[in-house]
């Protein structure tokens, strides 16, 4: 009997110092999945922040300044259908009024015919010999050509084809400034639209890091959980099988005052509510869960 003890008392040594490795290193494990657990919570808000900035941005900045140029564009694009509308009409009442003045035959030369006759008889005074008598008949001539090309550009001014041709040619230097304003505010327009599309893609992909960490959150808990409760299992057993033997002493206070966590955990529980309606809704409507989802459906089957 005496030489059995301190066999028994080394074994029952072994076996303490057994279980006191194993606590320890489930307690290392749980205590660093609840570390990450706080980092992938504190990295959630942050995505969160992330996403509702981007979301701002897009609706608040950029869509605003999109829709405001898109509104001028569409009142520049009225006027300009009203130019043109416009231009079409003097064009055929232009038209008209040729045919008129080809019936009527009003004018037998045109305004450059008589230049052009001024400019012969200029040229041969300028490079023939010619006697003073010539020289005055050609003279004469001019006067006769001058005085018609006052006469026809008098009846050019206040006749109606003048006018029409005067009001063309002022809205084509309009369309043409509507045009020039039209391309560059339709290019501002384009400019916030596509940086606003950029923010919504940049909300999007930031919603699928959001989705992605909110499983690795779900997960991390859940491993952090197990280690916990073999932790409270190991620490319980060895309470149980040491209990007087002198090499435990119990701990009034052995484990941590966990109340801090509560808010944590019942945020995590309704993250995975929230996950799993998401997911019965998807399996209702006929669309395809994904592994996560359906994980989440098949751990609620089996409870």
């Amino acid at each position: 009997m005496s030489r059995e003890k301190p066999h028994n008392t080394q074994t029952s040594r072994a076996s303490f110092k057994d279980f006191q490795i194993q606590i320890e290193d489930l307690k290392s494990k749980r205590d660093e999945l609840n570390k990450k657990t706080k980092s992938f919570i504190n990295e959630l808000l942050e995505v969160e922040t992330e996403i509702s900035n981007s979301l701002k941005i897009a609706k608040e900045n950029h869509k605003k300044r999109r829709d405001y140029w898109n509104k001028k564009v569409k009142l520049l694009k009225a006027k300009k259908i009203e130019y043109k509308d416009l231009l079409d009409t003097l064009f055929e009442e232009k038209k008209k009024n040729q045919k008129q003045d080809k019936k009527e035959n009003k004018q037998v030369l045109s305004l450059k015919q008589i230049e052009r006759k001024i400019d012969n008889l200029e040229r041969i005074i300028e490079t023939e010999k010619l006697d003073m008598t010539e020289e005055n008949e050609i003279i004469d001539q001019i006067r006769e050509y001058a005085a018609m090309k006052n006469e026809v550009e008098s009846q050019d001014r206040n006749n109606e084809l003048f006018k029409i041709e005067r009001k063309i040619e002022i809205v084509k230097i309009n369309l043409n400034k509507i045009y020039e304003q039209l391309n560059k505010w339709s290019d501002k327009s384009q400019e916030n639209h596509s940086k606003m599309l950029e923010m919504f893609q940049k909300a999007d992909d930031l919603k699928e890091k959001k989705k992605r960490l909110e499983e690795e959150l779900i997960e991390n808990k859940k491993t952090a959980d197990r280690y916990h409760e073999q932790y409270i299992t190991s620490m319980n057993q060895r309470r149980k099988e040491f209990k007087g033997k002198g090499q435990y002493k119990t701990n009034k206070k052995p484990f941590k005052n966990f109340k801090h966590k509560t808010r944590k955990n019942e945020m995590l529980e309704k993250l995975r509510e929230d996950k799993l309606a998401v997911a019965i809704e998807k399996q209702k409507s006929g669309q395809k869960l994904n592994l996560f989802e359906a994980r989440l459906i098949l751990e609620r089957a089996k409870d």
